[in-house]
């Protein structure tokens, strides 16, 4: 697998678990990249996967200078649709002018490490087809197909 090895301002920001301070600058960054403000769905977030960690649950931040630079969201689950343990990672970001200089790489290097930790051997996530930076992202933190197909039919 093919890793990253730039190194940048981003490599001195620490990485640790999101506590219930960092919410406001999740939602922050969030809004940056995505347009979109969501307070609540943050808040279920953190309230899922922060408040409550433990090997199968993950949400990390890193810090830059008080505010959040970035995060990552993820979980171990198993045997959905025959598939064993495996982590998922629902949601990453990173401030658009730290990109690039490595801090992606190490959010998704530290929520592997604590994969790996909880005793699985893979990881996935589902990415949407126009989403071109964040699937560009996975490809080259090593990500590929997997063996499930996505399925879906509107309600309406």
């Amino acid at each position: 697998m093919t890793k990253s090895n730039r190194t940048g301002p981003n490599e001195l920001l620490p990485i640790r678990p999101a506590t219930l301070a960092d919410v406001p600058g999740v939602i922050a960054l969030d809004k940056e990249v995505t347009g979109l403000l969501k307070p609540g769905y943050w808040h279920d977030m953190f309230e899922r996967y922060g408040a409550r960690p433990g090997d199968s649950r993950i949400f990390l931040v890193a810090e830059n200078a008080g505010r959040i630079g970035g995060f990552i969201i993820g979980e171990v689950r198993a045997w959905e649709f025959g598939s064993s343990p495996s982590g998922w990672i629902f949601a990453v970001q990173v401030q658009a002018r730290q990109r690039l200089h490595g801090l992606g790489s190490r959010l998704f290097n530290a929520v592997c490490d604590s994969f790996r930790a909880a005793g699985v051997d893979r990881v996935r996530t589902m990415v949407a087809p126009d989403n071109t930076l964040i699937h560009s992202f996975f490809r080259s933190q090593g990500m590929m197909a997997g063996p499930f197909i996505e399925l879906e039919m509107r309600l309406d």
